[in-house]
């Protein structure tokens, strides 16, 4: 049996209760003291997001207010550390892959009880499991999902999965779904309620204003210090800093990289960078656009942007350029072909000249009231500009834009974030929806890409000199291919009050405050 050793399984985020109106109410809950104090017991914390919860999202984790949401209420069987790839128990405590790679047992841990008092059996793990392969909820690591023949549930405290061939990416699937509530799940998608197994409970929501949870004294791995936390939803950023400044929330997430430098500069603030969850920004190129059809335009496209000024102007240089989607830290890091990309208007300029056909003007879609996404679509309509390349600026509000790039219906470019780069390599590849080598944002669809793209998540394991090899040939076909044009790794930033300590998150940008306190 591959038994790991026990370890703090990362937690997750919280918040409850009214918000204070100003910084006497905020100073009324917490205590004198320094970082270096015995955590207190007690206290709400108050955290500031930018966007609000979409509850037909939170299987996506597609922005800050779910991100927030899922980590406080719910488990996963397994956590990734913020470095490595090695799973770390959390729901499941060990675990044992069968030597050909289609079997995988693992223990459950005993004595875990819902939100609702109900006690978590293997059923409960099988259920969420099963629940993840229902398109309904537009799982991101869904071919993984399907992968799964059978879940058995031997006994409460025992869950085999049977594989239809080895996947690299298992452990990204088992630290992923959240372990859901099979009696409350229909409440998922209307925000009503969220049950799971996390250290808050989830109390209320009220749409485009908060949401509220609650301690979870129950917890397996030990009771938060905080009473709650609580969630105010603060569109505007300039609104959002006004509040962490002057103490009406202590956290705030969404606030702009320019003015996250500058809070980090007042006293009784600090700009927390989540490294070990990065993101990168990118371009995406619909290949059925006109003109977009042709791979010498999308290089040409991939020369004209100008990385290092968005990494420094937008990103206030908290991240560095790329050409693929790998953060360094990555087994699929290569440095030589990461580098094949760079601004090259020369180049670019003779690639449209090779295509010899003019282009019509081409629509970029954006987040309209991000402001961060608004300066990057203004550099790229100026960049594209500066070849030879029209570029017409549309502005959507976030819902929209998710709506469109679940269901592939842009038609141009567009430019955002995306995730799951820091995790297997293959599970960006075969599951997310820029990338997604089966059906992608981008209707791009080449049978080499494909076959590279399975080849590595057939492998038994995510490291290791065949899965080198592997990712290698992943990179060559998306450079080829040239359906994504990124910019660069980048890191969420968090502006925190210094009242608020122990502020947390795993590799998927969830916060983890169930070792946090107020002082």
């Amino acid at each position: 049996m591959n038994l790991t050793r026990p370890l703090k399984a990362l937690a997750a985020v919280a918040l409850l209760l009214a918000a204070t109106a100003c910084q006497s109410a905020v100073d009324a809950q917490t205590a004198a003291g320094d970082a270096s104090s015995p955590p207190r017991r007690g206290g709400v914390a108050e955290v500031g997001v930018n966007l609000d919860l979409v509850p037909a999202n939170v299987f996506t984790n597609s922005n800050v207010a779910i991100t927030t949401l899922v980590g406080l209420v719910y488990d996963t069987l397994v956590r990734h550390d913020r470095e490595g790839l090695d799973p770390r128990p959390a729901l499941a405590t060990a675990w044992q892959a069968a030597d050909d790679g289609r079997t995988l047992t693992l223990e459950l841990r005993q004595g875990v009880k819902f939100h609702s008092g109900r006690p978590f059996t293997s059923a409960d793990a099988k259920f969420s499991l099963e629940s993840y392969r229902d398109p309904r909820w537009n799982g991101q690591l869904l071919s993984t999902a399907e992968v799964i023949t059978a879940v058995e549930a031997p006994a409460p405290d025992r869950l085999v999965l049977r594989l239809e061939h080895p996947v690299s990416n298992l452990f990204d699937l088992l630290a992923t779904v959240p372990v859901i509530d099979s009696e409350s799940v229909a409440d998922i998608a209307t925000g009503k309620r969220f049950v799971g197994t996390g250290p808050f409970a989830f109390t209320s929501w009220r749409p485009n204003t908060d949401l509220s949870f609650s301690r979870n004294a129950e917890y397996w791995d030990g009771p938060p210090h905080l009473d709650g936390v609580h969630v105010r939803v603060i569109p505007d950023g300039q609104s959002l800093l006004a509040a962490v400044r002057s103490g009406q929330v202590h956290l705030a997430r969404g606030i702009g990289y320019r003015d996250a430098e500058a809070a980090a500069a007042t006293p009784g603030l600090r700009a927390v960078q989540l490294d070990g969850a990065e993101l990168q920004a990118y371009v995406g190129l619909d290949t059925t656009a006109p003109g977009l059809s042709d791979p010498r335009v999308r290089r040409a496209v991939a020369h004209a942007l100008d990385r290092d000024r968005i990494i420094e102007e937008v990103f206030r240089g908290r991240g560095y350029p790329t050409s693929l989607p790998w953060p360094r830290t990555s087994p699929a890091y290569d440095e030589g072909l990461d580098g094949r990309h760079r601004r090259d208007v020369g180049r670019a300029k003779a690639l449209l000249a090779e295509h010899g056909a003019p282009l019509p003007e081409i629509p970029l879609t954006y987040v309209g009231n991000d402001r961060v996404f608004t300066a990057i679509a203004q550099i790229v309509q100026a960049n594209l500009a500066e070849v030879g390349i029209a570029v017409k600026l549309e502005p959507v509000d976030s819902t929209q834009f998710v709506k469109q790039l679940i269901g592939a219906q842009f038609t141009g470019l567009w430019t955002t974030n995306h995730s799951w780069a820091q995790l297997s390599p293959a599970t960006l590849t075969v599951s997310a929806y820029p990338f997604n080598a089966r059906r992608n944002a981008s209707h791009f669809s080449s049978p080499d890409y494909t076959a590279a793209a399975e080849a590595a998540w057939k492998l038994p394991a995510a490291t290791g000199p065949a899965a080198t090899a592997a990712y290698r040939a992943v990179s060559e076909q998306l450079l080829a291919g040239g359906f994504l044009a990124e910019i660069g790794v980048v890191f969420e930033q968090v502006v925190v009050r210094d009242a608020l300590q122990g502020v947390d998150w795993t590799r998927r940008r969830e916060l983890d405050l169930a070792g946090a306190h107020l002082r």
